[in-house]
């Protein structure tokens, strides 16, 4: 390779290219192993549900999904437990609502080589996304083993706790100049925990005293907590009242995750 072919090669891989020139998306990965529901469709056949890219009902993710894909990144599922290979070429690994033996027949717990996995990828500057639940509706002492590498506990509580159709006590309201969400002002959240924070691990939003969302620079890494799935299809496009933002929302923490991962690199 000459001089020329040389200092060019270097500035194509400098800036996050190929020798093709095509700049490399983003790759936001979804975990289908913890989480890993099925049940009867119309048909009588099991299936999965509950939390997957492909759902466009009001249990999926599909409309966080096109707001990444909107965002230049580009989306992939992991249905086998997360390992050093099987995490390698993900940009940002999102773990929802591990399964309890009431979701799930044979759930797949988190255990000690899973964590390790996890925490080594972050600290060489993956994204992780830790979206528990309350605490009756998710598999919280082994998810909190996870937690606890980065300063982090799930709480076994209820913030936000919304009663028939008393939506305004799921409103959250977004202070100006937030860092995460810098669109959206008012936002629809219920029936999560709380989140204990210890070591490096921050707020990110408190509400009455009580962490709701929480990060954490763990290594080269960053953590994005949060006590409930959240950003799913039923609350996102359209499906609340006039006034909430939870598609700004949605579209804002797409964004701010792809920008921690095109930095951590």
């Amino acid at each position: 390779m000459n001089k020329f072919k040389s200092a060019f090669f270097i500035a194509l891989t400098s800036a996050g290219m190929g020798v093709s020139g095509v700049k490399a998306q983003t790759v936001v990965t979804l975990d289908y192993f913890f989480n890993h529901e099925s049940h009867k469709n119309a048909d009588g056949q099991m299936e999965r549900f509950h939390y997957l890219w492909e759902e466009k009902d009001l249990n999926g993710y599909s409309n966080w999904g096109d707001a990444f894909v909107k965002n230049g990144a580009t989306l992939k599922s992991l249905d086998a437990a997360p390992t050093a290979a099987s995490l390698k070429g993900s940009d940002i690994y999102i773990i929802v609502d591990p399964d309890t033996k009431k979701e799930s027949p044979n759930p797949n717990y988190i255990e000690a080589a899973h964590i390790k996995a996890i925490a080594g990828w972050v600290k060489d500057g993956g994204v992780l996304v830790l979206m528990a639940n309350d605490s009756a509706n998710v598999e919280l002492p082994h998810t909190n083993k996870l937690a606890a590498v980065f300063g982090l506990h799930f709480n076994d509580d209820i913030q936000n706790h919304v009663i028939g159709n008393n939506i305004a006590a799921g409103t959250l309201m977004i202070p100006p100049n937030h860092p995460i969400f810098k669109t959206a002002k008012k936002v629809y959240l219920k029936d999560m925990s709380s989140i204990t924070l210890s070591g490096k691990a921050k707020a990110a939003y408190t509400k009455n005293g009580a962490v709701l969302f929480a990060t954490v620079k763990y290594g080269k890494g960053t953590v994005f907590a949060v006590g409930d799935p959240w950003l799913y299809n039923e609350y996102t496009n359209g499906h609340l009242p006039a006034g909430y933002d939870n598609d700004k929302a949605t579209d804002d923490l797409a964004q701010w995750l792809i920008a921690q991962a095109k930095a951590n690199k």
